[in-house]
């Protein structure tokens, strides 16, 4: 994986899993100082991923938390986005010293140390190298066959970066013994000669007491989320409302209380979230588009009408909103407009179980259009 070319001004950053080593909410002022945009979690304008070193430690407490990132990774990168380390994010952005100039590439990495790629990669997220993509250094070649041997004797790479954490700069490793194993009998444990000491990196910024707030805001954060997946609605909207007391600007926490509140059963609240998620992130488009959806189930279909078509204006690769609006033209009587509409949806996504109800409603509408002419 090579460490992605990254431009601030007008990319637009989100954060899976919480940041360990500096407050999210300063990193988002600098972000937008920096004419770019950092929210929490992921929407379709995100056009760059980091992913929090905190995901860590949590799926570490889980049977099949290491198993959830990689899927996690898997997805963010067929859908076309960046990936970002968090040391390698905070060195973009001026936060944290860059380490020394390398010149190995990846392949050759590989190829020296016999550390799979897949490996290679997944610790280079989780910053288990001094650099967190190509080139890499020598003191990464070093680590690299150090890790090696430990995957060589089960190790998995989730145990590898959870101990490399607890076990001081990452540079310091080169000379210290890794071994498989724990002094507490855990197999699948790494144990690392030194002890604990703080995580890697220097940073340039004295965070002072902002860290605090900020870190009861990102526990608020994931135990909603955590809640909200496992169906508890009425508890995660609960808990989301209690991050937007901290931080009103947060269109996310915003829209997903939304969700939530929609999926209790609480729709004008749930509308007046959605209202709020748009206020806050006009170009918000599933916000957007999940409002339409709430009228439409109320029968306002003028309101899901333009809801709708101010999804599609924002992001015209959306093909979600095109198959509703189609739906909705076709029930209203509108034919012509229905057909142009899943036509559309069929140049965006011509395969899959929609695209194939498009193409019938493509065909029915021609029928009744061929029929009228005769």
């Amino acid at each position: 994986m090579t460490a992605p070319a990254v431009s601030v001004p007008g990319a637009v950053f989100g954060t899976i899993g919480a940041l360990a080593a500096f407050p999210l909410r300063l990193a988002a002022r600098e972000v937008e100082r920096q004419h770019g945009q950092l929210r929490r979690g992921i929407t379709r304008r995100t056009t760059h991923v980091v992913f929090g070193r905190t995901l860590l430690a949590k799926a570490g407490l889980t049977k099949n938390g290491d198993a959830e990132i990689e899927r996690r990774i898997a997805a963010e990168r067929a859908a076309g986005r960046a990936l970002i380390s968090e040391n390698g994010f905070l060195r973009l952005l001026g936060l944290m010293k860059g380490p020394e100039a390398s010149s190995l590439s990846r392949q050759s990495l590989i190829e020296q140390s016999r550390l799979s790629g897949a490996d290679l990669d997944l610790l280079s997220l989780f910053d288990a190298f001094e650099h967190d993509g190509e080139p890499y250094s020598f003191r990464d070649l070093i680590l690299a066959r150090k890790y090696a041997g430990l995957v060589a004797g089960d190790a998995t790479w989730g145990a590898i970066a959870r101990s490399v954490h607890r076990s001081g700069p990452v540079a310091s490793l080169t000379a210290k013994s890794l071994n498989v194993g724990s002094q507490h009998g855990r197999p699948d444990a790494i144990y690392l000669e030194g002890g604990q000491s703080e995580l890697d990196g220097q940073l340039l910024f004295d965070l002072g007491s902002a860290a605090q707030g900020d870190d009861t805001l990102e526990e608020l954060f994931a135990e909603a989320e955590a809640a909200e997946e496992g169906g508890y609605h009425d508890g995660a909207a609960a808990l989301y409302q209690r991050c937007l007391a901290i931080d009103p600007s947060d269109a996310i926490a915003a829209f997903n209380r939304a969700n939530c509140l929609r999926a209790g059963g609480h729709a004008a609240e749930a509308a007046h979230d959605y209202a709020r998620a748009i206020k806050l992130d006009p170009a918000f488009v599933e916000a957007w588009f999940n409002l339409a959806g709430l009228m439409s189930e109320q029968g306002r279909d003028a309101s899901a009408r333009r809801h709708l078509q101010k999804a599609i204006a924002l992001d015209k690769s959306y093909a979600d909103p095109v198959f509703n609006l189609a739906r909705l033209e076709f029930d209203a009587g509108n034919l012509a407009e229905a057909r142009r509409l899943w036509v559309r949806y069929l140049e965006l996504d011509p395969e899959s179980e929609w695209g194939g109800v498009a193409a019938k409603g493509v065909q029915f509408v021609d029928m009744q259009l061929a029929r009228t002419a005769g």
